[in-house]
């Protein structure tokens, strides 16, 4: 990167760490200039606009999201060992942000009822992490792992329930073992939808 590449990066870094800790609407051209020792105008220079900034951090959020949890988790097989590749990496990323705070959740609570660009980037970028969660679903249904009848919307549904109970409990009410409360939920949401192994069908249907 060149010098000015590097700056923005510099910046953009700076910026996710402030929203991971006091939201999007904490972020602040003002703000960003005192942590990074330069002039309003300077950081102005490489996002134009505080919305811009905020847009630009969500797309970084999403980015290393990808990073940590979907690109690892779609090198698993199809059908259920990826989909509990992708919850269980959900599970410890959300962990790690136990400190800080998840932006798709925060920001949700910021900007549910004020549209705009900055709530509509934060959106797609739910929405293309949900669609991904879905086609895992989908696919263990293809593959025979999850029952036929399994509805792929809410199964994700409750998925995500789970997630939000983890981040709500462990970082609002500071409850222990929510960690294991949320895999021991998403091991019963598979055991609701998963196809009974012959044998066990066999058992129970004897010819």
């Amino acid at each position: 990167m060149h010098k000015g590449q590097q700056t923005r990066a510099a910046i953009l870094e700076a910026a996710l760490g402030l929203a991971s800790h006091m939201g999007l609407e904490g972020l602040s051209i003002g703000a960003l200039a005192e942590l990074m020792q330069m002039s309003k105008s300077g950081v102005f220079a490489h996002f134009g606009s505080r919305e811009e900034l905020q847009i630009s951090v969500v797309r970084e959020y999403h980015a290393r999201f990808e990073e940590e949890v979907f690109f690892p988790a779609i090198a698993e097989p199809r059908g259920l060992p990826r989909l509990q590749a992708l919850f269980e990496r959900w599970v410890r990323r959300v962990s790690v942000e136990l400190d800080s705070g998840c932006i798709y959740i925060s920001g949700a609570v910021e900007f549910d009822d004020r549209p705009g660009p900055v709530r509509d980037a934060l959106a797609e970028m739910v929405r293309a992490w949900h669609a991904a969660l879905e086609r895992a679903i989908r696919m263990a249904i293809a593959e025979g792992q999850l029952r036929a009848d399994t509805d792929p919307a809410q199964m994700l549904f409750e998925i995500h329930g789970l997630i939000l109970a983890l981040h709500h409990d462990a970082r609002f009410l500071r409850n222990p073992g929510v960690l294991d409360r949320a895999r021991a939920g998403f091991a019963r949401v598979l055991a609701d939808h998963r196809t009974e192994p012959a044998h066990l069908v066999s058992q129970r249907h004897p010819e």
